[in-house]
């Protein structure tokens, strides 16, 4: 979509700026996503069997990459967000543009946004 990186980077801050924000009482510890060099505050409910993720983070381009993660995992059944293929972050080669933290802090995300559908998947047995 976008010939150059800082033009994907852009694009992420725009996303980030458009992000669902997490209510203020979900800024907690436990929400917080360990591994990540910024803060980076992850809430997930269920609404219709399906999870529906809010995030922020104090930090413009990882808030624009925890708002593409929601955007791909947000309004799906547990399940699906259980088996998702994150083989899209490879094809549009974000994570070889990224410092080694925030690659880091990215495997983390997807870790705990994965863990947030087998803890509410348990639940709908």
């Amino acid at each position: 979509m976008f010939d150059d990186w800082m033009q994907r980077y852009e694009y992420m801050i725009e996303l980030g700026k458009a992000l669902p924000l997490i209510d203020e009482k979900y800024k907690i510890d436990e929400n917080l996503i360990k591994g990540c060099q910024s803060k980076v505050w992850v809430h997930a409910e269920l609404k219709d069997e399906k999870l529906v993720f809010t995030a922020d983070s104090d930090a413009i381009i990882t808030k624009g990459i925890v708002a593409i993660l929601i955007r791909a995992f947000s309004n799906h059944h547990p399940s699906a967000i259980i088996e998702a293929d994150t083989k899209f972050i490879d094809d549009i080669g974000l994570k070889e543009h990224l410092s080694p933290t925030r690659a880091n802090g990215l495997v983390s995300m997807i870790k705990q946004l994965k863990m947030y559908a087998v803890a509410y998947q348990t639940q709908l047995k």
